[in-house]
């Protein structure tokens, strides 16, 4: 805990961002940062709550509650409190390997069950995460500490995402040698090319990379196993397999006009982006352009947000992200008790420039997507669309039904499909004889993480479907342990 009546004589403070019309003009990280002093009296708002909820873990109603990497959250609110930064360091990395990537676009389960946010704005566990951090790598702690002696062991990490980095740096740590493949041209995944830069600058990721480089894990970049690098060579050349993917195949629209040109996958539209950024500051023109476009994100979830923010930042036209749920409540209901995850609307940096730039909140809830039409040269031009109400069928299930008489057409030269995963990419599973599950996934025991195939583990989004990079931590921290095992017949890993 903090200071024992911290929670009742401060209030909760949030870093400043810098405004909507100032941020959409560059690519730049748009939250700004506390003073030392104001984020120590934030760590004293930690309240002596005897059960703390937040580094709990959890799943309720299907939904994290509490960290899934088990923070030691009370603990380093009280050193920060107490201005021991370098002992909060210790404890934050104790249980999370990435802190300033959680620190950014983690949606912070941990404060959805705060004691605190029972009655009172809950403590800004994200924010003093973060400040951890950053500030140990502003005095220079975060240096290379390769292991100092090696098992002779060597682990072949497929995909670069958290969990693939994570899994890498903890089978780095138990002193095995470490290969971490990535068919993209930077190492990342998800961190490097699915999520913006003005979300999570890409310096981090790459000053994390180096680090990790500098302690001995080997990064491959360009290679896809099973095509560029054969997998019988892999299993020939390695202990152990971990497979790291994640869960890339993107959910389709199955509508009439799929097919025309503007309509693409929005991790197309993310990856091309942030590519270009980084290869030339777009200078090579390699990226899909929303400048002076009226844009349709399709999909109200994270990924749709920087669709929106990106699209902006291009220059759009408009904006309108159509999603196909109720719009949620503006505070918890009854069926949503603490210590759930709270389904509350949010306001997203990407709604917030939308409202600032073009006068309204972007998004139109209850609406689906009934086709799309294109012009004579076979581009999109337009979107039809009809409002839906959720009812229950006759097993009780609910479900969108259409509502007639709502019909609308909204002018889109470029549609961006951001309706989520519905799996692995299974060429590799395959490959491998991997055993999938019905959702197919790799299939692996939880805990287990082991596959079918001898030597072979599993873990993120590839083993659990899509979900948090936080989670992903968790299971690479998981399936390092387990991996650990198998090539040790023990393990220190936690």
């Amino acid at each position: 805990m903090g200071k024992p009546t911290g929670f009742m004589e401060y209030k909760r403070q949030v870093p400043a961002d810098r405004s909507p019309e100032e941020r959409i003009k560059d690519w730049q990280e748009f939250h700004l940062h506390l003073s030392e002093d104001e984020q120590r009296t934030q760590g004293a708002r930690c309240m002596d709550c005897g059960i703390p909820f937040c580094h709990s873990g959890i799943l309720i109603a299907g939904m994290a509650s509490g960290c899934p990497i088990n923070n030691l959250i009370p603990e380093w609110n009280d050193l920060i409190y107490r201005g021991l930064w370098k002992e909060a360091l210790l404890r934050l990395l104790k249980t999370n390997n990435f802190p300033e990537f959680t620190g950014r676009v983690c949606p912070a389960p941990c404060e959805g069950s705060c004691t605190l946010g029972i009655n009172e704005p809950q403590v800004t566990i994200k924010v003093n995460e973060c400040a951890i951090i950053d500030k140990a790598y502003e005095e220079g702690w975060i240096v290379p500490n390769p292991p100092k002696k090696r098992t002779g062991k060597k682990v072949a990490v497929i995909g670069s995402g958290p969990s693939g980095l994570a899994c890498a740096d903890q089978l780095n740590k138990a002193g095995h040698n470490v290969t971490v493949f990535e068919r993209a041209d930077r190492p990342g995944g998800l961190l490097m090319y699915g999520i913006p830069n003005m979300k999570l600058d890409k310096s981090l990721v790459l000053k994390r990379i180096d680090l990790m480089k500098a302690e001995g894990i080997e990064f491959i970049v360009n290679t896809q196993i099973g095509k560029d690098y054969p997998v019988e060579r892999l299993k020939s050349e390695f202990d152990a397999i971990v497979l790291c993917g994640g869960a890339t195949k993107p959910r389709d629209l199955t509508v009439e006009g799929r097919n025309l040109k503007g309509v693409h996958f929005a991790m197309e539209f993310l990856h091309a982006n942030t590519k270009s950024l980084l290869d030339s500051n777009f200078q090579d023109e390699a990226y899909i352009s929303a400048k002076g476009k009226d844009v349709i994100v399709i999909g109200g979830g994270d990924t749709g947000t920087d669709c929106v923010a990106t699209s902006i930042r291009h220059g759009c036209n408009n904006v309108i992200q159509l999603e196909i749920m109720p719009k949620p409540a503006a505070e918890r209901t009854a069926d949503n008790p603490w210590p759930q995850w709270p389904k509350v609307l949010k306001v997203d940096y990407g709604q917030e420039e939308a409202i600032a730039i073009f006068g309204r909140d972007p998004r139109e809830y209850c609406i689906t997507a009934k086709k799309l039409v294109g012009d004579e040269n076979g581009n999109v031009k337009e979107i039809h669309t009809i409002k839906v109400e959720w009812k229950k069928d006759a097993n009780g299930r609910f479900g969108p039904v259409e509502i007639p008489g709502t019909e609308k057409v909204y002018p889109a030269q470029l549609v961006l499909l951001a309706m989520g995963f519905l799996g692995p990419e299974e060429t590799l599973l395959k490959q491998l004889g991997v055993e999938q599950d019905a959702r197919t996934n790799a299939k692996s025991e939880y805990g287990k993480f082991s596959t079918n195939v001898e030597g072979v583990f599993a873990a993120g989004d590839m083993r659990r479907g899509q979900s948090l990079v936080v989670w992903a931590i968790n299971e690479g921290r998981g399936a390092a342990r387990e991996c650990d095992r198998y090539l040790m017949g023990y393990t220190n890993l936690p």
